[in-house]
């Protein structure tokens, strides 16, 4: 997964997300079956639409599956219980990580 962050947004393209995970848009697509907590929103021509929920589930699905080597049904058990206090304190580092580079940015 890349470090960079995604721009606030009510909602984001599947494309978005494939870049920003740095995985084939299809992958996505097949999460989406797989994990039954990605609920994207689809519009009468069926192009689906992300949540900030949906997106905070799939980089979750992707350290899992990816980075922590899990197989789906793992992946899926582990979901289902709960996520660890290590990975809610890691998430919620990167965000005042995201914060303070943003104000670091700022300073003259």
């Amino acid at each position: 997964m890349k470090t960079q962050q995604l721009p606030e947004k009510l909602y984001y393209s599947i494309g978005e997300l494939a870049a920003f995970l740095d995985v084939k848009t299809s992958l996505i697509r097949y999460w989406e079956k797989e994990f039954d907590i990605l609920k994207p929103k689809k519009n009468a021509k069926g192009t689906r639409r992300f949540s900030a929920k949906d997106v905070e589930h799939l980089r979750t699905i992707y350290h899992l599956v990816k980075e922590k080597g899990f197989t789906l049904e793992g992946a899926k058990s582990y979901l289902e219980h709960g996520e660890s206090a290590t990975l809610k304190a890691v998430r919620r580092l990167e965000k005042i990580k995201s914060i303070l580079q943003k104000l670091k940015d700022e300073l003259p």
